[in-house]
């Protein structure tokens, strides 16, 4: 018999339920399934989760990480373990079942390129009371509208565009039409957009000529 004839290939082994603690803690807690006598099993059941806790130290003694190792050991054993847990077994059915879909905020679909963040800045806007301070907000969304839509859109759009998808997005509360306001060119929003992407060009070209060659 050669040495080849010897090897053990992953397509012929059992399978790893958790692949983190390796082939070695699955056969453990295979070996742990297999012990006929209660006493026995319970005792390598216990050496075994010792062991998984000696992996993360300063968490072994926490209660809420002890229920999570068991956990873990009845997953390994794929259930089949019967020994005696210091913490209720949760059921197969639970631990496998899917996680409910998360609900992502749609606050305004329409103009997606704006970003969230804007609406809530234009929320926080509608609250405040006439004046200075929130003449100088409103600017400021409409100057960050006006650059979030050259960034994802055109090289240039027309500042009543943005006046009119405020107005829109404030319910009406927001008009700067009116008021005559002229908003920051596009065409240093777009000098800008380009220094930055050549000053990162440049960082990176540097990066790689840091890099030791092999």
């Amino acid at each position: 018999m050669t040495g080849l004839d010897i090897l053990e290939y992953n397509t012929e082994r059992s399978h790893l339920h958790i692949p983190e603690y390796g082939r070695h803690f699955q056969k453990m807690v295979d070996y742990a399934v297999s012990i006929e006598d209660r006493d026995e099993r319970n005792k390598v059941a216990n050496s075994i989760i010792s062991v998984m806790g000696n992996l993360q130290p300063h968490l072994r003694d926490v209660p809420d990480f002890q229920h999570k190792l068991w956990d873990q050991l009845f997953i390994m054993s794929d259930f089949k373990l019967d020994v005696d847990s210091p913490f209720p077994i949760t059921a197969k059915e639970v631990l496998q079942q899917r996680p409910e879909p998360l609900d992502y905020p749609q606050n305004h679909p329409k103009y997606r390129f704006y970003g969230n963040n804007i609406k809530r800045m234009i929320d926080v806007a509608v609250k405040w009371d006439k004046g200075d301070l929130r003449d100088g907000l409103e600017y400021a969304i409409a100057n960050h509208m006006k650059k979030c839509y050259l960034n994802w859109n055109k090289d240039v759009v027309d500042d009543a565009a943005i006046f009119e998808h405020l107005k829109e997005l404030s319910n009406g509360e927001i008009d700067l039409a009116p008021d005559g306001e002229t908003l920051t060119e596009s065409t240093q929003f777009l000098k800008n957009r380009n220094q930055k992407s050549n000053r990162a060009g440049k960082k990176n070209h540097r990066s790689n000529n840091r890099k030791k060659r092999y």
